[in-house]
């Protein structure tokens, strides 16, 4: 006789194969219209590769998908890692969000394993209770059997009547085409490659990336000193004895192509190399009829040469900026994380851009309160772990990050992290009135300075160099679709809940909302204080609808 069981668990929860999962989830929730809501079922059975069929039954039934959790292999683990983690060691852990083949899985015997499901709720969908019944199917073909089993987990959810606010925050994690390129062994602007992208881009803004990092050059970004990544140039160049000519088509190909996608906001990419703007980035152009780099490593970042051609070019690329109607969507980048040793060489890169730039604003990643206070930076974004260095300065915007670190104390996605500590960065972007949020990597399939390619599905860890999973929040699907992570919905999550605080800001106030927010955190709440755990990230969001309730009244609809 087959054994079969279920368990009714968050989203907050990561499966693994051989330890039953336990969930702080109840079965009576409630979201807001408008919400993308998610929870998982976990199933195990004592019986191998039974073909199962999920179901799902539900007056929401059109707004629900569901998905199975996948494993990853993580092969590395960095020697800096807390306690708030679902695991210390490398081994196969759950990320990878893989769409069901007409709701049809096999089981895998003594194995736990979830399905993802996913509750799209419609901004008209009308306020009530609703149950949501996920249901395991299968027929035992055994001739002593001879019939059709039956297991399922029903979770009932509230829509209440308060709509999820449009997101206000701007959010870029970095768009890496060349990967794309090479992963799926497409040419770079073939119409299979602008079709890739899209659909990238398409995910990216499903997600709340609303700002995406432009290709005006190939990005000079992890990249080994005098090496060079594939070719991705937006902006044609060309070079004679007159100087130089701009063809910006491409470039408003991709504008229009990530607002289709719906994509607001653009980040040119950076004019100055990595880690303090020693040089300018690859720059190809047609000198004499063919095409060849002519700037790089070898350009001194204050070179006569490259001088020249920024003024050359930044003139006409912000002139059709404007002329576009994206002057007000733009923003720029002078080098990436810049330290303190790198103030002289970036302020030298920075003052050259202001010339020409004028009133586009200029951003970084950079942690050093005095590029700002020296006027070097318009929008400094300093790393989750110093935005406090910055919070009594006033800046346009409020901007933070995180990337490979930090590792230890601090909100962040590693595939080996909990959920909660991902998810928690909601509830602090909303404490720290953060406008901005920026990482590195929403879809970087190279290795460590882009030596050469990597399979993601494979290394998590960009060839044993960074924490499982800092490089991308998608995997590349077949067909040119990425696949979701738990991490990405996670992410999204966290969105939400800031959203959720923004809405409820709106009949409190400014100051009780965030009263309000900090006692139902214990009394404290800062980067590095904040509730740890699903039980607690869960209560924490519950309070606060409770909150919205009390504000939005709607009928119930059975």
């Amino acid at each position: 006789m087959v054994e079969f069981k279920t368990k009714l668990l968050s989203s907050l929860v990561k499966v693994f194969p051989k330890e039953e999962p336990s969930s702080a989830v109840k079965k009576n929730t409630t979201a807001l219209r408008g919400e993308v809501f998610s929870f998982q079922v976990a199933y195990r059975t004592n019986a191998h590769r039974i073909p199962l069929t999920v179901e799902v039954e539900s007056p929401l039934k059109r707004s629900i998908t569901f998905r199975s959790v996948e494993n990853v292999p993580v092969e590395w683990m960095p020697d800096a890692i807390d306690e708030d983690v679902v695991g210390t060691a490398p081994g196969m852990y759950p990320d990878i969000l893989r769409e069901l083949d007409n709701g049809k899985l096999n089981s895998v015997w003594d194995h736990w394993r979830s399905i993802w499901v996913t509750v799209r709720i419609p901004k008209s969908c009308k306020s009530g209770k609703y149950d949501i019944k996920i249901s395991f199917r299968y027929f035992d073909k055994d001739p002593e059997v001879n019939k059709e089993f039956c297991y399922s987990e029903t979770l009932s959810l509230e829509v209440l009547d308060a709509v999820l606010p449009p997101q206000q925050l701007k959010n870029t994690h970095w768009f890496h085409t060349d990967c794309l390129s090479n992963y799926y062994n497409v040419e770079v602007f073939s119409e299979e490659y602008w079709k890739i992208v899209g659909a990238f881009m398409k995910n990216a803004a499903d997600h709340g990336i609303n700002m995406i990092l432009t290709p005006l050059f190939t990005p000079p970004l992890d990249t080994a000193p005098g090496g060079e990544r594939k070719t991705v140039q937006l902006v044609k160049v060309k070079k004679d004895k007159k100087g130089y000519s701009f063809d910006f088509s491409l470039l408003g190909k991709w504008f229009l192509l990530a607002e289709k996608s719906g994509i607001k906001y653009f980040e040119m990419s950076h004019l100055f190399t990595q880690w303090g703007a020693a040089a300018a980035p690859k720059i190809m152009a047609e000198v004499n009829g063919k095409e060849k780099r002519i700037f790089g490593w070898d350009t001194k970042s204050d070179s006569k040469e490259y001088q020249e051609f920024l003024q050359a070019f930044l003139p006409r690329l912000t002139a059709y900026i404007r002329r576009k109607g994206y002057a007000h969507k733009v923003y720029f980048h002078c080098s990436d994380e810049p330290n303190d040793a790198h103030i002289s060489t970036y302020g030298t890169a920075a003052t050259l851009l202001r010339k020409y730039l004028g009133d586009f604003p200029v951003f970084d990643a950079l942690s050093n309160a005095e590029f700002y206070k020296k006027g070097l930076v318009t929008i400094p974004v300093p790393c989750e772990n110093h935005l406090d260095d910055f919070m009594k300065l006033s800046v346009p915007e409020r901007w933070t990050y995180y990337c490979c670190v930090p590792r230890t104390g601090y909100s962040n996605r590693f595939i080996y992290m909990t959920s909660s500590r991902n998810r928690v960065m909601g509830l602090l972007l909303y404490k720290y009135g953060v406008e901005g949020f920026l990482q590195w990597g929403f879809n970087f399939y190279n290795s460590f300075h882009s030596l050469f390619p990597i399979d993601p599905y494979k290394s998590v860890c960009s060839d044993f160099t960074f924490p499982a999973g800092d490089g991308f929040l998608v995997y590349p699907g077949k067909g040119g679709i990425p696949e979701d992570s738990i991490r990405h919905e996670v992410f999204f999550e966290a969105l939400q809940d800031q959203r959720s605080l923004q809405l409820l800001e709106t009949k409190m106030g400014r100051k009780e909302t965030e009263k309000f927010l900090v006692r139902l955190c214990g009394g404290t709440l800062g980067m590095a204080d904040y509730p740890e755990g699903e039980e607690k990230i869960l209560a924490v969001r519950a309070e606060i609808n409770k909150k919205l309730k009390k504000y939005f009244s709607g009928t119930t609809v059975k």
